[in-house]
C-alpha cells in the first residue's frame, strides 16, 4: 500500500495518472494532506466518491507515531516519534515570538561520529524515507493545530543524522516543503545543516536553492580531525570552496555553525584562524554554547569566554552571532537529540566499555 506522505507532487502526478486521473486529483489531495493535514480520504470532499473508495484500497497517509512528548520551560518542546520498524526518532519544535522553527532527523542515529554530539555517539541504524521525513513537519502541524499554537513557519535539518547522506529522500520532502500546494516554505524558511558532505553539496547546488549551514567547529585541519572525523576525507578548504560555489555571488551566506568547548576550540587564536580561514567565504558564524549528555567528554566555554571569541571575529569583519540555548532542561538544545535505536555500527558497545576501562 503506497503511502502518500512519501510522494511529493511530481511522483504524486505521476501515480495517480498511472491509475488515470488527471494530474489536478493530485494537487488536490497534496493540499488536502499538507495544508489541511487530513489523513482521512472521506474527507476530502471535492474528490468523486469512486476515487476516494480507490485511495482507501490502494494507498495510506501515516505518519510517525508520537511515542513521546517533553515539554520545556522556554516553550520548546521535543517529540520522540516512532516508526513503523519500532525505531525512535527525535523531532523539536522552537516557538520564538516572530517565528516558529521544526528542527527535523534525517536519520535514524548517525554515523559521522562528531566527537561533541550525542547523536553520534550513540550509532547509526539507517536511513529515513522521505515519508519519514515530511511526516515530521506533518505531524507537528497537526499536534500544533490541535492545540491552536502557531504552525511551523521554518525547518531546520539539524535533528539526528547527515542530510547529505540521504540526498535523495530529504530533496523529495523539501520539495514538498517548498511546494506552494502544500508548505509554501521559502528558501530562507528551510535551511540544511552539513558536516561537509562535499559531493552533496555539489549535488544540492544543481538541484536546490536552500539556505545552508556548515558545522565546522574547527579552524584547521588538525583539530577538526578530532572533532568531526569526516574532515579526514573532506578537508576544510575544500567544504569551504563547495560551500561558496553553493552560495555564489550576491548576499546569501552560509552560516558557520561552531560549538564553543572550553580550552579545545575556543582560543584568542583559534578566533584569530577561523576568521582567516573564512576570509573568502560569504557567510556569518553561528557561535554555540556546547551542550552537555552522559559522558561527555567537554565542557562549555564560559560566557567570558564565547564573548571574547566573538568580540574577535567582530574586529575582523565576521558577522557573528551566540545561538541562545533552548531545550537544555528537556535534553532537546543542539546536540543533544539521541532517539531510541538499534546501533548497527555497534559505537554504542564500544563505548560501553571504553567507560568502564576496557578494550574494544
Amino acid at each position: 500500500m503506497q503511502n502518500l506522505l512519501d510522494l511529493d507532487r511530481p511522483a504524486m502526478v505521476e501515480w495517480f495518472r498511472a491509475r488515470g486521473e488527471k494530474p489536478f486529483r493530485a494537487q488536490q489531495v497534496v493540499k488536502w494532506i499538507h495544508q489541511q493535514g487530513v489523513d482521512d480520504f472521506d474527507l476530502m470532499t471535492n474528490l468523486a466518491k469512486p476515487l476516494r473508495e480507490a485511495l482507501k484500497r490502494e494507498a495510506c497517509i501515516r505518519g510517525p507515531v508520537v511515542a513521546s512528548v517533553q515539554r520545556s520551560a522556554d516553550g520548546t518542546r521535543k517529540w520522540l516519534f516512532e516508526l513503523t520498524d519500532g525505531n525512535r526518532i527525535e523531532t523539536v519544535y522552537i516557538p520564538e515570538p516572530d517565528r516558529a522553527t521544526l528542527c527535523i532527523s534525517s536519520q535514524v542515529g548517525c554515523a559521522l561520529n562528531c566527537s561533541f554530539c550525542s547523536t553520534a555517539q550513540q550509532g547509526f541504524n539507517r536511513n529515513l524515507s522521505a515519508a519519514e521525513i515530511i511526516g515530521q513537519l506533518w505531524m507537528a502541524n497537526r499536534l500544533l493545530a490541535a492545540e491552536g499554537q502557531a504552525q511551523v513557519s521554518n525547518v531546520v535539518f539539524m535533528g539526528m543524522g547527515e542530510p547529505l547522506l540521504n540526498l535523495d529522500q530529504v530533496l523529495r520532502a523539501v520539495h514538498l516543503m517548498q511546494d506552494d500546494f502544500a508548505y509554501a516554505l521559502s528558501k530562507r524558511r528551510v535551511t540544511l545543516s552539513t558536516a561537509g558532505v562535499v559531493p552533496g553539496l555539489q549535488r544540492l547546488a544543481r538541484e536546490s536553492d536552500i539556505s545552508l549551514a556548515l558545522s565546522l567547529h574547527a579552524p584547521n585541519d588538525a583539530l577538526r580531525d578530532e572533532l568531526v572525523p569526516l574532515n579526514r576525507k573532506y578537508r576544510i578548504e575544500a567544504v569551504l570552496q563547495a560551500c561558496k560555489a553553493y552560495v555564489g555571488e550576491g548576499r546569501r551566506r552560509v552560516t558557520i555553525e561552531y560549538v564553543m568547548l572550553a580550552d579545545v576550540n575556543d582560543s584568542d587564536q583559534h578566533a584569530h584562524d577561523l576568521a582567516r580561514v573564512l576570509a573568502q567565504v560569504p557567510s556569518k558564524v553561528n557561535l554555540i554554547p556546547f551542550n552537555p549528555f552522559p559522558a561527555a567528554r567537554y565542557k562549555r566555554s564560559s560566557a567570558r569566554r564565547i564573548e571574547r571569541f566573538r568580540d574577535i571575529l567582530y574586529a575582523h569583519g565576521v558577522v557573528t552571532i551566540t545561538r541562545r540555548t533552548r531545550g537544555e532542561d528537556i535534553d532537546a538544545a543542539c546536540g543533544q537529540l539521541a532517539g531510541d535505536f538499534e546501533d548497527r555500527t555497534r559505537r554504542r558497545q564500544r563505548i560501553s566499555v571504553e567507560l568502564m576501562g576496557g578494550a574494544a
